[in-house]
């Protein structure tokens, strides 16, 4: 490798997103409002989910990136988890209710957005690890992106 692209290199290492990601779970009971009337739902054949409107149970599952600032990382990802964590529990300030994935996804980044602010975060929640949302929530306008 010559100078020059040890150079280019060594920028794209210097100006890289580091993030950390943590997964948890939590179970939960919500429904979806209305599809058991809405005929786009309840369609009585094969793609019927009408069942959805009714109380069911979930075991959500999450996965939390939040962007950090070099490797020693600042944010220690077991206490970032542990803290999550004890945002759903039985003291904590969140719970699951009858909300959508993305409604999830959207009131913890709140939350952590309070805790850590100008921080890019990416949350995942999927209900029983097979269908779910991913939401990025982008503190980087792509104007402002560098170019290396």
């Amino acid at each position: 490798m010559n100078n020059e692209e040890r150079d280019t290199v060594e920028r794209i290492v210097n100006s890289a997103k580091r993030e950390i990601w943590v997964t948890f779970t939590k179970e939960g009971v919500h429904k979806y409002p209305g599809a058991d009337t809405d005929p786009m739902l309840a369609t009585g054949d094969w793609d019927d989910v009408s069942f959805l409107g009714y109380p069911h149970r979930h075991i959500f599952h999450f996965r939390v990136c939040i962007e950090v600032f070099h490797n020693d990382r600042d944010i220690e990802f077991i206490q970032f988890k542990r803290w999550l964590e004890q945002l759903y529990s039985e003291e904590g300030v969140l719970a699951l209710d009858y909300k959508s994935c993305e409604m999830i996804a959207d009131e913890l980044y709140i939350h952590i957005a309070d805790r850590y602010p100008g921080r890019s975060v990416t949350i995942s929640v999927a209900e029983d690890n097979e269908n779910g949302c991913q939401i990025t929530y982008n503190t980087t306008k792509p104007s402002q992106s560098i170019v290396i």
